[in-house]
């Protein structure tokens, strides 16, 4: 990207200056070699989200951000429907509520290791992934449109869980107000199978150990020391959530040229929030989120159900699951009064700072765990959101390392079988249902999750915690 389209406001925050058409300005947190390394897309995307009607404040970029699907991916847009606020496909994504959730287990690393190849493979025999993955529990239509309204509490219900982890979950692991009748039969066939399952692509599945603490106070809280294992779970609302986006982007389509929206890029297709479309696609879109939480929750019973079988005394809790793929209804303070706005994050990550009266007792003085991952065979982060972010970003922060190459051209540099072995040499049980996925997501596709992660604190939207690092990973 060029610097020079920019000003500088800080080492870490840019802005492209309000012009033309522009609303707001746009404004991207990076240091300047992450911003060197991003493409010129990102900028025009940003710059396009910009134009949008009823964008407060500006049309944001985390450190991570790269192209993306009409809003750049690690990009964060507000919008007030009292002023003509939209909502867009393409600022929330086709995988809706993809996320991730960081479960302790009460395991040092010492116990694990023994017995860390036969834990991961039974892991990956447990835990359906990959492409077209299926679990063992069968739904209806019918039977399904109870887990898009219920999410992970339809999921607890059923006994896939303790009711604990709801506290642990964002909007206690349901989102109100989710219509399955929004909701496509098409998407439900789609989904019949594929509650409890992994999915491909970045999806993983990851045993990790805290290696270094930052903040032992907001590590205490979190209920981390080093040397503790902790397996995290990254996937989404699969099929469904695809599904209910291909729908809806014809149809806001036509609701843009109805309601005379000036759209810069095809790719930005939106509706007003109030209105019938744009109405229908939001509680369309909870469906996905709701059926995303229920998805890592029962993934969270089949760990357990290994975990404890391998090690009688382990007691696997839900640390935190958060989502970054969404569009959610929160209270900001903007120009000194508080406002009700719809906030759409596209690969970035919810970040409240302390205080905040949604978070659980447990953390609410120190704040959101924002949980990190980094590429396959590297570092991942748990970071606490700031009051600072709160005011700069509407409490937002960065998803991951973010690609610094395509699938496409990851497929011509790597082969499967070397990206495995190689995490092998370095003592990384990998067990992957396909090559092809292996090489997509080699760890030299991404960026340096540790800039990244560096751009996201100095930029002061997060505080460190911990640095986990894996041990055994599972990929579709």
């Amino acid at each position: 990207m060029e610097l020079k389209k920019l000003v500088k406001i800080n080492d870490y925050e840019w802005e492209i200056p309000r012009q033309g058409e522009m609303r707001v300005p746009g404004k991207i947190f990076a240091s300047r070699e992450l911003l060197e390394e991003m493409d010129e897309k990102v900028y025009e995307q940003v710059t396009n989200v910009a134009c949008l009607p009823g964008i407060v404040r500006a049309s944001m970029a985390m450190p991570d951000a790269h192209w993306g699907y009409g809003f750049p991916i690690g990009g964060v847009a507000a919008f007030d429907p009292e002023e003509g606020g939209i909502i867009s496909v393409g600022g929330v994504g086709y995988d809706i509520s993809c996320g991730v959730r960081t479960l302790r287990t009460g395991l040092k690393r010492e116990e694990v290791l023994p017995v860390l190849e036969p834990l991961v493979d039974e892991l990956f025999r447990t835990v359906p992934s990959g492409v077209g993955s299926e679990g063992e529990i069968r739904l209806t239509p019918e039977k399904l449109d109870q887990v898009l309204v219920g999410g992970a509490r339809w999921a607890v219900e059923k006994g896939y869980g303790e009711p604990e982890d709801l506290e642990y979950i964002e909007e206690k692991g349901c989102m109100p107000g989710a219509d399955p009748s929004c909701v496509s039969l098409e998407a439900k066939r789609r989904q019949h199978r594929q509650v409890g399952t992994l999915g491909s692509g970045n999806h993983y599945l990851e045993i990790q150990y805290v290696a270094e603490v930052y903040d032992r106070q907001a590590a205490e809280a979190f209920g981390l020391e080093e040397d503790d294992i902790v397996i995290t779970i990254h996937c989404g609302s699969r099929a469904l959530g695809h599904q209910i986006a291909t729908d809806y982007l014809p149809l806001l389509a036509k609701a843009a040229r109805k309601y005379g929206i000036p759209i810069r890029e095809k790719e930005l297709v939106c509706a007003p929030i109030h209105s019938p479309e744009g109405e229908r696609y939001f509680r369309a879109m909870l469906c996905g989120v709701n059926c995303a939480l229920a998805n890592r929750q029962v993934i969270t019973y089949l760990v357990r159900e290994v975990v404890t079988d391998f090690f009688k005394h382990a007691r696997v809790t839900l640390l935190y699951d958060v989502s970054h793929n969404t569009c959610k209804v929160e209270e900001h303070e903007v120009d000194g009064r508080k406002r009700r706005l719809f906030v759409h994050r596209k690969g970035a990550t919810r970040a409240w700072g302390p205080g905040r009266p949604e978070l659980p007792p447990r953390y609410r003085e120190v704040g959101q765990p924002v949980i990190i991952g980094g590429s396959m065979g590297t570092a991942s982060y748990i970071l606490v959101g700031t009051r600072e972010g709160e005011a700069k970003a509407f409490g937002s922060a960065c998803h991951g390392a973010g690609r610094s190459m395509s699938r496409h051209q990851a497929l011509k540099r790597f082969r499967g079988e070397r990206v495995i072995e190689d995490l092998r040499r370095r003592g990384i049980v990998v067990r992957a249902k396909s090559k092809r996925g292996a090489a997509e997501e080699a760890p030299e596709a991404y960026k340096d999750v540790t800039r990244v992660i560096e751009a996201t604190c100095r930029a002061g939207l997060t505080r460190k915690v911990v640095k986990l690092l894996p041990l055994g990973c599972i990929k579709g």
